[in-house]
Order: C-alpha cells, then sequence, then structure tokens
C-alpha cells in the first residue's frame, strides 16, 4: 500500500480557511491573556485526547522555516511525541529537533522543559480540560459568569480543604493561575513544580483543547501567579537527589524502576536536559550502572 506524499496534503494538512479561523480565535486569547476562546475544532488523525487541540494550533501558526520539537511529560521519545513530531514531517516537511535552543515551536504534553525559553519560541500546550473550575461546578453557564464576574472565591475554598486536611497545599499538578490579575487559568496538566516557569516567559504560550473547543494563551513577559494565601504561600515541588544519570539538581524528576526487586532511581523528565548535561560530561551517581541494572 503506497502511503500518501505530502502533495497529497494541504501544508500542514489543515485548509487555509481553518487556519485563518483558528489563527483569529489565537489572535483574540492573546489580546486578553487567560481568556478561554472559543473556536472550531476540526477531526484530526488522532483520537481526542491524544492533542488534538495542540496540533491545531500547531498547524496553523508552523511555516516551511520552523523547526519543531514535539515532547510528551518531558521526553522526546514518546509514543505521542514521536507520533506527533513524524505527522509534522510529513504532512509540513518541516525540520524538527530534539534540542529546545533549536526549536521555534514546542509542543509539549505536560511539561515546560528545563532550558528557559528564548524570544520567538513558541510553546504550544496539549490541554485535556481547560475549565479550572469544572471539578467545582460542573455547568458551563455557571462557570462563564464565574469568569466574568471574576468570582474565583470557590477556587480558594478548595485549597482551603486540602489545607484543613493535610496542614498545607496538597494540589501537586493542574495547579490554578492567575493571570495578568485577571483571569484564573489552567496551566495543563503540568505539575505545579513548572508554574514559576510561566511567570515573565520571553516566548509565547499557546493552549489548545481539541476536544473542549477552547484556545487561550499567555503573552510574552505576562505575570503568572500560582493561587496561595499569605499564610500559605505557594511551594513548588522538591526533590531529595539529584538525577541519577546527569546530576542534576532543581529539576523535577521521574521514578524508574530498575528491577523486581523494588529497585528504582530518579532521573530527569526532561530527556534533552539529561542528554545536554551528559554530554558535557556530568555524571549521576548511577549513571556507571545502569546497563548492569538493566540485565
Amino acid at each position: 500500500m503506497n502511503t500518501p506524499s505530502i502533495a497529497a496534503y494541504n501544508f500542514a494538512y489543515l485548509d487555509e480557511q481553518t487556519k485563518r479561523m483558528i489563527r483569529r480565535a489565537i489572535l483574540k486569547a492573546i489580546a486578553i491573556p487567560g481568556y478561554q476562546t472559543p473556536f472550531a475544532s476540526r477531526e484530526m488523525p488522532m483520537p481526542y485526547g491524544w492533542g488534538t487541540g495542540g496540533v491545531q494550533v500547531t498547524a496553523s501558526i508552523i511555516g516551511p522555516d520552523d523547526v519543531l520539537k514535539v515532547i510528551d511529560q518531558g521526553a522526546d521519545d514518546t509514543t505521542n511525541a514521536v507520533s506527533i513530531r513524524k505527522f509534522f514531517a510529513k504532512v509540513a516537511n518541516v525540520a524538527v529537533t530534539t534540542r529546545t535552543g533549536e526549536a521555534t515551536i514546542v509542543q509539549t504534553r505536560h511539561r515546560i522543559p528545563e532550558e528557559p525559553l528564548s524570544e520567538g519560541q513558541i510553546l504550544v500546550y496539549q490541554v485535556p480540560i481547560p475549565e479550572p473550575l469544572r471539578f467545582l461546578e460542573p455547568r458551563e453557564t455557571e462557570t462563564r459568569t464565574m469568569h466574568a464576574l471574576e468570582e474565583y472565591g470557590l477556587m480558594h475554598v478548595k485549597l482551603y480543604e486540602d489545607i484543613a486536611r493535610h496542614g498545607h497545599i496538597a494540589t501537586t499538578y493542574d495547579y490554578p493561575v492567575k493571570v495578568e490579575g485577571r483571569y484564573v487559568m489552567d496551566p495543563s496538566p503540568t505539575p505545579k513544580f513548572d508554574n514559576p516557569k510561566m511567570h515573565m516567559s520571553k516566548a509565547l504560550q499557546l493552549f489548545g483543547a481539541g476536544r473542549e473547543k477552547r484556545i487561550y494563551a499567555v503573552p510574552p513577559y505576562s505575570r503568572v501567579v500560582s493561587l496561595d494565601f499569605d499564610d500559605h504561600p505557594f511551594e513548588p515541588q522538591t526533590f531529595d537527589k539529584p538525577c541519577a544519570m546527569c546530576g542534576a539538581e532543581s529539576v523535577y524528576l521521574d521514578e524508574v524502576i530498575l528491577d523486581d526487586r523494588g529497585g528504582r532511581m530518579f532521573v530527569c523528565s526532561d530527556t534533552d536536559h539529561c542528554e545536554t548535561r551528559r554530554a558535557k560530561g556530568h555524571r549521576g551517581e548511577l549513571a556507571g550502572e545502569i546497563p548492569e541494572a538493566a540485565q
């Protein structure tokens, strides 16, 4: 069976009318930071929940000279990242990379790269549920009214209940933020470790939710503040040990099971960051033991 060539597709798969519609939604989202802008989501050659919103945003802004990087949970080699990267390599014939610094567009699922982004770069998030109030108030008509009136007391009550039960705010991911002092926004299910990276970021941040048909944005150099209380300030996660492969500290770590006896290690979630450090000669405490442990 012959596979279609790039000539069989419109550039980046979507038709030009759809791209214009999505670009208009993106412009509105940039003009009103944190506001969920509706758009007419299209069917994509992947199921909902696998990044259709982010793919449509990327397809609408990518150009022939762009360099694309796709990560899933920080990794470049997972199924979701590889399939989306191959998709755009086929339908747009653009250059792809695993290096954060080389990319002009970074599409991500549930992580923000460890390397700080620069001016001119665009970070596109895949978002499953864009409404931060969804699990507190399921009615869409009510949540829209709450956003319009800036009534976010319910969210603070939820955080206070965490303190009453656990002694601290127990939310570790999908932690709500307020953008430019106005809209409370869902940062997508990124760990709260990544929330500070959104504040005053030099890159444009775009969020696409295909199933929910919403786009929202954080322009460069925007104030993004995690919700908290004066006596219980926001605190990102911390880890007791550095990365076992490259020795990096103050990065987000993933747990990796080594054997059936409970052996484990913690490594950088961002594979590009870890590989770059190892290429420079940095080594963690288990860097030389991994091949033996895997046998």
